[in-house]
């Protein structure tokens, strides 16, 4: 294992729009991976948090969540600040246009010019949880979303 290994990571598209009509544009030449995905409700987005990447964010490991005192580690959180700032989102998919590369989404957590590092379509068989357990800071946030 080589502690200094790195990896090249190049945006697929950027989110665009406004807040409430997000949209995912794909580069020209990964639009073609959009085939199929048109036939699902949600997707997971991977997402560059790129307004917390400076080295200052990155080298944070601890946390107090906005909810409580309680002191936590990121890997605990849904913090943007982390090691590494991959966001993950799942939205709702409201429309798949592959010729022009764009996918437009509802109840994405990302800002316009937010770089897309990936999209996954979302399996339930594989993608939830039915018994969960979370810290009492969390638990009041609900169990399902609709993101729609």
């Amino acid at each position: 294992m080589n502690e200094q290994e790195s990896y090249n990571i190049v945006p697929i598209g950027w989110v665009t729009g406004a807040p409430r009509n997000l949209r995912l544009e794909i580069k020209p030449e990964f639009s073609p991976a959009l085939k199929g995905l048109s036939q699902f409700s949600h997707c997971q987005v991977l997402w560059w948090l790129h307004e917390f990447a400076d080295d200052q964010f990155r080298q944070t490991t601890q946390i107090q969540p906005p909810y409580d005192e309680t002191l936590t580690g990121v890997f605990a959180s849904r913090s943007p600040i982390r090691p590494n700032p991959i966001g993950l989102s799942v939205a709702a998919i409201l429309s798949v246009d592959e010729a022009s590369g764009i996918v437009e989404v509802a109840g994405l957590d990302a800002y316009p010019g937010t770089p897309i590092l990936d999209i996954k379509a979302y399996f339930p068989s594989a993608d939830r949880v039915m018994e969960v357990t979370v810290p009492d800071w969390a638990a009041n946030w609900g169990d399902w979303t609709t993101n729609n």
